[in-house]
């Protein structure tokens, strides 16, 4: 049994899922995910792209749609009786999702681990006591555990295997009917709907900046699965710039780039992966920001930032989070060479770090392990 609650944990369950098919082909999913999942055959009982939101305000808002998920996945629980439970992400929930299968004599498996190395390290205790095993996607992480007895596995990073464009540049630029002889500037402004609300509006401000400052410069945005057309419209017809919105190519359309205003999270990792530069931007509502900032230790939001250790990328934060910031930081990466030769030798070293992949592969293997001989339901 699977329990996805954001775009990420979705996809990173159905490439799970499709290795779990290679190595037993009989063996059945269910549980609470949205599109990929259901595409990859994992039985929906809840979907979760309702209720893919982010901070204490938005989880407030959304505690009815949340608490009925938990219910509907502890009743599934009861009622299917799953050899394995497998949490991706989405950390408060599956926590308590975790306690209570572990309580019921259901073995739990967590896939990817808070981030206690930016803040709460005594988090480590708290899900070592709910789980059977701790997934990590980052090297680094394990130390963590292994100084709490917690047991861990470092399996890779999912994002290192499905970042690959589908066709070449040239190809692509020109199934998106994009001219290579001119900047092409990619807009990615989140998968959540409050993103899309706080973060869209600015980007195309900036976009609508950089078009006077950039002749012919071209403005694609590949939608995420979980965000729907009605929303992108809201905010898209009303815009002075045309935006090129395209669907389920996300590395296709990435790759056709040379700068591209993005959220920080898996996306600014999926652009280091496919080394292109970026400006990472982030906003959260005021009271969550404030609660955030006196709790996070680390120095950076952005993954390529962490991972090196060091700051490759500029981050705008909160009150930074302007159309004139981000149209300054796109314009500064398009027109000083030297500025982004120096970010693209920065973004190789991010991806060298990530390792050679296999994230799906070692999950699936290590699902198979925790699974008693065969059982051929998770």
């Amino acid at each position: 049994m699977f329990s996805a609650g954001e775009s990420s944990g979705d996809q990173h369950a159905a490439n799970m899922f499709n290795e779990l098919k290679k190595l037993s082909p009989g063996i059945q999913g269910l549980g609470m995910g949205s599109t990929k999942m259901r595409q990859a055959g994992i039985k929906l009982c809840f979907d979760s792209s309702g209720i893919a939101v982010i901070g204490l305000i938005e989880v407030l808002k959304h505690y009815g749609e949340i608490h009925a998920a938990l219910k509907l996945l502890k009743k599934t629980i009861l009622q299917e009786q799953p050899d394995l439970l497998v949490c991706v992400d989405y950390k408060e929930f599956n926590l308590k999702l975790a306690r209570f299968a572990k309580k019921k004599g259901i073995k739990v498996l967590f896939y990817v681990s808070p981030q206690v190395w930016a803040w709460r390290e005594d988090r480590v205790v708290t899900y070592g006591k709910a789980i059977d095993m701790m997934a990590v996607i980052f090297p680094f992480e394990t130390a963590y555990y292994e100084a709490e007895n917690v047991p861990v596995k470092y399996v890779g990073h999912p994002s290192v295997d499905k970042v690959h464009p589908q066709q070449g540049k040239i190809q692509n630029a020109a199934k998106f009917s994009l001219r290579l002889d001119k900047p092409v500037v990619g807009i990615l402004p989140g998968s959540r709907e409050n993103e899309i609300k706080r973060m869209l509006p600015v980007m195309l401000g900036a976009a609508e900046q950089l078009a006077k400052l950039h002749n012919g410069v071209q403005f694609v945005l590949p939608q995420a699965d979980s965000i729907s057309d009605e929303l992108l419209q809201r905010y898209l017809s009303r815009s002075l710039v045309k935006v090129i919105v395209i669907k389920h190519q996300p590395y296709d359309v990435i790759q056709c780039c040379d700068a591209i205003m993005t959220t920080s999270g898996t996306a600014s990792l999926e652009i280091a992966l496919l080394q292109v530069p970026m400006v990472i931007a982030y906003k959260l509502s005021a009271s969550t920001y404030f609660i955030a900032k006196k709790l996070v230790k680390s120095r950076f939001i952005g993954l390529p930032n962490i991972i090196a250790g060091k700051g490759i990328i500029k981050e705008l934060i909160q009150d930074e989070v302007t159309q004139e910031n981000l149209t300054a930081e796109i314009h500064h990466i398009l027109e000083n060479t030297v500025y982004r030769m120096t970010m693209l030798s920065a973004l190789a070293d991010v991806k060298e770090k990530l390792g050679p992949g296999g994230g799906s592969k070692n999950m699936a293997e290590l699902v198979m392990k925790m699974l008693q001989p065969g059982a051929l339901r998770l």
